[in-house]
């Protein structure tokens, strides 16, 4: 099976140009900026499976100019596959880094435990 390469950094980025604005073109040449200087970093999809759960999280902290709300983002692999992943901007603003890293966490732990679940019920033998 071949590679695919995924860019889960840009993909709030691409949604908010939905109704597009003269700031948006500002954003979207630094996001054309960004891609030129990150080319060669991707997320990959291997051959090789094994069923390990494990998530990955960050936030970008007031990262909206407009509302100053945060942006949470997490990927979870089962094995070497990316099963699910989100980027999306936090319902409240943060008073601080930490606790829109902590905000963060809590959106990847419950995805993380509903697909324990899932895969506990369809009987899955994981690691």
């Amino acid at each position: 099976m071949a590679s695919q390469p995924n860019r889960l950094d840009l993909s709030y980025a691409v949604r908010v140009l939905e109704s597009p604005k003269q700031s948006h073109l500002e954003a979207m040449h630094h996001v054309l900026r960004y891609l030129k200087w990150t080319s060669g970093q991707s997320l990959f999809f291997s051959s090789k499976f094994d069923l390990q759960l494990k998530g990955f999280c960050d936030a970008y902290w007031a990262a909206c100019l407009d509302t100053r709300r945060s942006v949470t983002g997490y990927c979870i692999f089962l094995g070497n596959a990316l099963v699910p992943w989100k980027s999306k901007k936090q319902h409240r603003v943060s008073r601080s880094s930490a606790k829109a890293e902590y905000r963060s966490m809590a959106a990847a732990i419950c995805e993380l435990s509903w697909l324990k679940n899932i895969i506990s019920d369809l009987s899955v033998a994981t690691h």
